[in-house]
Formats: C-alpha cells, structure tokens, sequence
C-alpha cells in the first residue's frame, strides 16, 4: 500500500513527538526516584577527619598522602545530589567526574554505581557502565532500578541474553511498579 509524502511527513513528527515524550517522561522519573531514593538509601558508615584550625600547603600535601589513591570528598551526600544535577542537565562529562570520585573515595551506595552505569553508558563507555552495574548488584542486589538500568545499557550494546535477564529480574522484583512496567515493555521490545 502506497503512502503519500504527507503521510509519511507526518508518522515521521510524530515519531519525534513519541520519542521526546517519552524521554521526557523517563528523565522526570529519574529524576524524581533519585531524590526520593537519595535520602532512604542506606551508607555504609565512614569516620569523619578532623580539620585543623589552619590547613597550609604543607598540611594539605600530608592529608593527601595519608590516604594515597583516595580523592578526598568532604560532603558524599551532597557530592552525590550535585553530581545528580549535573546529570539532570545533560552535563554528564562532570556527573561521571563527581561519581568516579566518589567510588575513589570509598563511598559505596548501589545509586551511586547506577547513576555511573547510566552516565558512562551515555559517555559512549558502555562496557565500563555494564562492569560499575555489576558492581552496584553486587552491593545490592534487590534494587530494582540497578536490574533496568542494566537491561538497558545491556540492549544497547547488543548484548540480548543479558539484558533480557536484568530486565526479567527486575519485572519479578515488582511488576507493578513503573520500574517493573518499564522493564516490562522493553523486554517486549527486545529482538
């Protein structure tokens, strides 16, 4: 059957109009269940430094060294919330920054291996997103959002098997809630 240019002109706005809907949409989500999330996830416990009264060059040279390999954060919290904005705006160069130091530093919470997957992923470093993902399963496996995010980036990088198991994980978690509702559909949508 035989469609005018009109016709397919107009699927072809559409099709844009679903996209960004939908987009929109996912990124409010997001969006929302980080803020939410942030405040409920549990951290490990970490012991505060003390500061000197007055910090010079030197003193700032030996706290450095005392703890070689590890980027000193002052705030992990609140590290995490602005690297959270960060990628909310698209700034996903200084996002994947802000997470990478927080890892380095020693901070563990599975968010913040989720939040690294999804910006190493759009960072085009899909197959160190996939190894932070399952770094983040690691430190706990029952959340849901870890599992999506994998099935995700899994799909996008060709790797079916894969993600059709994270995603069909993630279905069984809740298949109520719209975490398991999207893993739903793109398990629907996988070849």
């Amino acid at each position: 059957m035989m469609r005018s240019a009109r016709f397919w002109s107009l699927m072809v706005v559409f099709q844009v109009a679903f996209g960004l809907t939908v987009f929109g949409f996912t990124r409010h989500y997001y969006i929302s269940q980080t803020n939410d999330s942030g405040a409920a996830t549990a951290t490990v416990p970490h012991t505060q430094m003390a500061w000197p009264d007055s910090t010079g060059p030197d003193d700032l040279e030996q706290l450095m060294s005392t703890f070689p390999g590890q980027v000193a954060v002052q705030n992990p919290e609140q590290t995490l919330q602005r690297a959270d904005e960060l990628f909310v705006n698209g700034d996903y160069v200084q996002a994947g920054d802000m997470y990478q130091r927080l890892v380095s530093s020693g901070y563990r919470d599975v968010n913040l291996y989720n939040n690294l997957g999804l910006t190493l992923h759009y960072l085009g470093r899909s197959q160190e997103a996939l190894q932070r993902l399952n770094e983040g399963i690691a430190l706990d496996s029952s959340y849901q959002r870890i599992w999506l995010t994998l099935g995700y980036v899994s799909s996008q990088v060709g790797r079916i098997d894969d993600a059709r198991v994270a995603l069909t994980t993630a279905v069984e978690m809740d298949a109520d809630n719209d975490i398991g509702q999207s893993a739903a559909r793109m398990l629907q949508d996988l070849p």
